[in-house]
């Protein structure tokens, strides 16, 4: 027994030696195998949200036969989470980023569960939906911190990248499960929603398993500095515009052109085989070419996106426009990545560490104000003018996003 009581405490003195003499290389194990970890949770999160994205709105259309503007209404209590997230972040800042992300992914579970067994009317719907959107929206930011905070060198865009194209492989087999489910076994909403909330249940169990440090010191939940002004600016803006194409572009190809869950599946996969690559092409270049050069670039193509969606039903054929719509649909999804630039920026631009997820938790709150109220606004503009207008209003807000991003200066 004395033996064994040396040897171990031999064992454990070793241990502390190989720490000391080695701090940086024994920093990187924790770090790569909580990363790897990490790269996990983002396949089964990649799972979820295919399906989800794949059946969401089309769920919606066939259940409750809502009209352009009731959908506009929806994303009010949708996106109201993340209005709050500040502060639901902030009330569970004690935790530490891994269990708060474990909470968040618990809610997304519970969430779709409701959605798929507990939906009977619209009312309830509305209310399961707020909680997905809660999970979600509480991930949103933290994902983006956790994967920086396992960066080594300031590689931040790469590990972005990385993580970001191993969640888009998963989304191709969410995109596969409802292909083949809806085409060939009958799959029903309620039981895509189900599959969807055990991946998220998944996704919390090997975020447990990731090391998790409690904060050495109470976090600050509210960043509103100046330096950071630019950053607030392109999160409003980018917030308008994404959530017109959220909200509508996939109403367009529904109730104009009566695209259904297997066509939309199929559209993942081209978005899936598009950007599989390009995320970790998009990464390398926030890392090389800068945040101010990708950000541009993406509002270049946003322009001419919107002007796809505008004027394709005017100037081509039925059969040719749903062609240029549905184009315009996979490259605007295939740009979704481009986001980590607008996190690198702000890591980068940080007075100190412990701004950054602060930072884009206000961020993601000033994104939602925004995208309260849009969708509610096109929905109107759709019913009294005609779908095209809602999209040469979203050309206009991606001309505001390019002139904030050529103002980007990182030091």
């Amino acid at each position: 027994m004395e033996s064994e009581k040396k040897l171990s405490e031999m064992g454990v003195v070793k241990k502390q030696k190989i720490k000391e003499k080695f701090p940086y290389l024994v920093s990187k194990f924790n770090n790569d195998r909580d990363f790897k970890l990490f790269l996990i949770v983002g396949l089964f999160t990649g799972i979820a949200s295919g399906i989800n994205s794949t059946v969401f709105n089309n769920f919606l259309s066939d259940t409750y036969k809502l009209t352009a503007s009731a959908r506009g209404i929806v994303e009010f209590p949708r996106e109201l989470p993340g209005v709050l997230i500040v502060i639901v972040l902030g009330i569970l800042a004690f935790l530490g980023d891994i269990r708060i992300a474990i909470i968040g992914m618990i809610f997304a579970a519970l969430g779709m569960l409701g959605l798929g067994l507990f939906s009977p009317s619209f009312a309830s719907m509305l209310l399961w939906m707020m909680l997905l959107s809660l999970g979600t929206h509480i991930f949103m930011p933290l994902s983006a911190g956790i994967g920086m905070n396992l960066s080594e060198n300031g590689n931040y865009g790469a590990r972005l990248g990385r993580y970001s194209a191993y969640n888009l492989i998963a989304t191709i087999v969410g995109y596969a499960i409802v292909w083949v489910g809806f085409k060939y076994f009958n799959l029903t909403y309620q039981i895509a929603f189900v599959l969807a909330s055990v991946f998220y249940i998944f996704a919390a169990f090997f975020l447990g398993l990731m090391k998790s440090k409690k904060p050495k010191k109470k976090k600050v939940t509210l960043v509103f500095k100046k330096k950071y002004t630019l950053y607030y600016c392109l999160s409003v803006v980018n917030g308008a515009r994404k959530q017109i194409f959220l909200t509508f572009a996939p109403w367009v190809l529904i109730q104009v052109y009566h695209v259904n869950p297997p066509t939309f599946a199929m559209l993942g996969f081209i978005i899936a085989i598009l950007s599989i690559f390009t995320r970790t092409i998009v990464g390398n270049a926030i890392d090389k070419k800068g945040e101010r050069f990708v950000l541009s670039l993406e509002a270049i193509v946003l322009i001419v996106i919107c002007m796809g969606y505008s004027f394709a039903d005017y100037l081509l054929s039925p059969s040719a426009a749903v062609v240029i719509i549905a184009a315009c649909y996979v490259i605007d999804n295939s740009l979704s990545v481009v986001e980590m630039a607008r996190s690198t920026y702000v890591k980068k631009i940080a007075i100190c560490p412990e701004d950054v997820i602060p930072t884009l938790s206000a961020g993601t709150s000033f994104d939602h104000v925004i995208a309260m109220s849009i969708p509610f606004i096109g929905g109107i503009l759709w019913t009294t003018m005609g779908y095209q207008y809602v999209f040469i209003v979203a050309a206009f807000i991606a001309v505001i996003n390019l002139f904030l991003s050529l103002k980007i200066k990182i030091n």
